[in-house]
Formats: C-alpha cells, sequence, structure tokens
C-alpha cells in the first residue's frame, strides 16, 4: 500500500480538499502540522527520491521565507503586544502569528503538491480521469499527444543544431545558442505542423472518434486508495484540532 499505488483521481480529489480546507485556516500550527504530516507519511507510504524532493523544495522555500520576511516588514500595523522593532516598526505578536501562517501555508501546500506530483504516473492519472471522473476521450488523447511532443520537439531541436553545425554554424557557448534560437523556430514549429498532422491521420485511422472507447489499461479504486485518503483526512482533522 503507497501512494504510488493509489488511484490518481481519488488522490488527486484529496489533495485539492486539503488544501481548500487551509486556505480558510488562520493559525500556524494547522498548516505546520499538515507540511510535517505529510512528509511523515510520504516517508512510510512511498519511496521517492528526497534529494529530488529537496531540490523542488528550495524555490517554495525561499518563496516561504520571502513572505515572511515581507508581512514582518510590511504588514500592516496590528493590535497586540509589541514583540520586537525591525526597520523602525513595531512588529506586534498578530503580525507575528499572520506572517508564520501565510509561510507555513505556502509550505504545506507545497508538500501536498509534491506528495502528488512525485507519486503519480502522469499516463495513469489521464487513464484514471477518463474512467473514474468521466473525462472525455478528446481531452484526454489530446494530454496524451502533448506529452509525446515534448521528446520529438526536444529531438528535432538537436537534429537542427546539429544541421546548422555541418552547414558551418558553431555554437561553442550557451549565449551562442540563446542567440541562434530565433533562427531555430521557424523550422522547428514547421516540423511541429507536420507530426501533427502526421498524428491526425494516425489517429483517424485508427476508428478514433472522440466516442466512449475500451481502454487497455484499467486503474481500479481499491479499498487501499480509502485508507490512503482517509490517512490524509486524518491528518487534515489532527492539524484542525492542534490549531484550535
Amino acid at each position: 500500500m503507497t501512494f504510488h499505488e493509489m488511484n490518481p483521481t481519488i488522490k488527486f480529489l484529496t489533495v485539492a480538499c486539503l488544501m481548500f480546507g487551509l486556505a480558510f485556516m488562520y493559525n500556524p500550527w494547522t498548516p505546520l502540522a499538515v507540511f510535517l504530516g505529510t512528509v511523515t507519511l510520504q516517508t512510510l507510504f512511498s519511496a521517492v527520491s528526497w534529494r529530488r524532493w529537496g531540490l523542488y523544495m528550495i524555490p517554495f522555500l525561499l518563496t516561504a521565507l520571502g513572505t515572511l520576511w515581507t508581512t514582518l516588514v510590511f504588514g500592516k500595523q496590528s493590535s497586540g503586544d509589541v514583540v520586537f522593532k525591525l526597520f523602525g516598526n513595531d512588529v506586534t505578536d498578530e503580525n507575528v502569528m499572520l506572517a508564520a501562517t501565510l509561510s507555513l501555508r505556502v509550505l504545506a501546500f507545497t508538500a501536498l503538491s509534491l506528495l502528488f506530483t512525485l507519486t503519480t504516473d502522469p499516463k495513469r492519472f489521464v487513464y484514471s480521469l477518463m474512467q473514474q471522473g468521466k473525462l472525455s476521450p478528446k481531452i484526454a488523447y489530446s494530454v496524451f499527444v502533448g506529452f509525446r511532443f515534448f521528446p520529438i520537439l526536444k529531438k528535432e531541436l538537436m537534429q537542427l543544431y546539429e544541421t546548422h553545425a555541418l552547414r558551418g554554424v558553431r555554437l561553442e557557448t550557451r549565449l551562442d545558442h540563446i542567440r541562434h534560437v530565433p533562427k531555430l523556430i521557424v523550422p522547428l514549429l514547421a516540423g511541429s505542423i507536420r507530426q501533427a498532422e502526421r498524428i491526425a491521420f494516425s489517429m483517424e485511422a485508427r476508428g478514433f472518434t472522440g466516442e466512449p472507447r475500451a481502454t487497455y489499461e484499467v486503474v481500479p479504486v481499491t479499498r487501499n486508495d480509502f485508507l490512503l485518503a482517509s490517512l490524509l483526512l486524518l491528518l487534515f482533522g489532527v492539524g484542525v484540532w492542534i490549531g484550535i
């Protein structure tokens, strides 16, 4: 029983509910409890790379620190006991609580988002949205085509660089690559249009009309999905109880 095996639609709805509930919590203890609890559950019920998780957390940690700093420095003056002075401004205990709440909320949102992102296969998520969320096949297969285009565009871009190099255009520095981008846009767009036409003809030849289709890969809903969802909801309930 891991978050990797959890039904993506149920996982998405659970995480969305937690984020929606956190938006109405105005104390620092609830988002702190949710953040720590999410990290604990992710440790127990997933196999994510913590190095990768830490790298993803860096910009959001800076955002949280920036939120804390700006709220303390530029926050509206409020009543309460003055805790300390910052650049000549009186910082009250209410300012400190508000700053801590906003910054911890950023961390809690980030932890929940990473829990979903790092434990969810995009292909399996789209299949789940079609099967459990009744997502239109037109939208679902459009997303699949979009996913497929990223490696295709990367491959074509590398081919264009190699073609220009064979013709004597040497790009030795990163700045040279950036300056050369405008010359690659038109052929890259032309190649993308040709690829899109081929994919459209291929889907039409295979009978794709946008109507509901049978799928080879079935994403089931199991008891473990509801158990993991209950753990996340219980975590939020404990966070709310702590913050009261």
